[in-house]
């Protein structure tokens, strides 16, 4: 039987927390940040949680289940 594969567009975007939480990445921070205000920039600098809702199926694609 062949290995199990996990998604490589899932892989490169989150990570696990050390109490098993899912990490993300947040989005609108890549162009067109003339427009969007300091305040609104630094909040999307810092990483957030995946909801818990989503968590299942991210740990589907990651494998992890």
């Amino acid at each position: 039987m062949p290995k199990m594969k996990t998604k490589s567009s899932a892989k490169k975007r989150f990570k696990l927390t050390g109490s098993g939480k899912i990490k993300r990445k947040h989005a609108f921070k890549s162009h067109i940040l003339t427009k969007k205000s300091k305040k609104r920039k630094l909040k999307l600098t810092h990483s957030g949680l995946v909801h818990e809702s989503d968590a299942q199926n991210i740990k589907e694609q990651l494998r992890l289940v």
